[in-house]
């Protein structure tokens, strides 16, 4: 597996992992729990948006769409790597 991105902001993990899905791509979360535990306030816990290697270069357009959609505003911390 590899990590699409990471994020502190519920919101946008929640459509993102539903985006993913509707695109056929199987996504899981790690860290998730730790991220919220804390509410962002520790930046090395992240939850972590992993998919499999053979599905990278699509979760990589729906994460486009993300950040078309997001332009403008201001979300919570969405970093790729």
């Amino acid at each position: 597996m590899i990590e699409l991105v990471r994020t502190d902001d519920p919101v946008f993990l929640g459509w993102l992992r539903t985006r993913l899905a509707e695109a056929g791509i199987e996504a899981e979360v790690f860290d998730a729990h730790t991220s919220s535990l804390y509410g962002g306030a520790l930046d090395a816990i992240t939850a972590r948006v992993m998919v499999a290697d053979a599905d990278i270069g699509r979760a990589r357009v729906v994460l486009a769409e993300a950040k078309r959609l997001d332009a403008g505003s201001e979300p919570g911390r969405h970093d790729d790597d």
